[in-house]
């Protein structure tokens, strides 16, 4: 809004943030489930073991990878048409957030 960015842009925009929001948090889910706490540098299973809802509880890990995955093919297709170089940090941001190891 402040960059004088139209309504589809703001909009575009804002679709872009759900979608890396949503994204860091199926990665955080899958992480629990896969990695040690060593790996993580946090508690392992904890989600698991506080019967918290999670991705993979709800759609199983593949299920959730494939998500993880329309998540940030989402948020990248929401970038275009914007200048390639200036929406390069948030497509090297979303791809850190997919690819993740803590």
């Amino acid at each position: 809004m402040l960059g004088g960015g139209t309504e589809e842009e703001i909009g575009r925009l804002r679709r872009f943030a759900r979608c890396i929001g949503l994204l860091f948090q199926v990665v955080d889910d899958i992480l629990d489930v896969t990695k040690s706490s060593t790996e993580l540098g946090k508690t392992a299973g904890k989600d698991v073991a506080a019967e918290k809802v999670t991705y993979p509880k709800m759609l199983g890990l593949e299920g959730s990878r494939e998500l993880a995955e329309e998540l940030r093919k989402e948020a990248k297709e929401q970038l275009m048409g914007f200048d390639p170089e200036k929406a390069m940090p948030l497509v090297a941001l979303t791809d850190f957030i997919a690819c993740r190891n803590n």
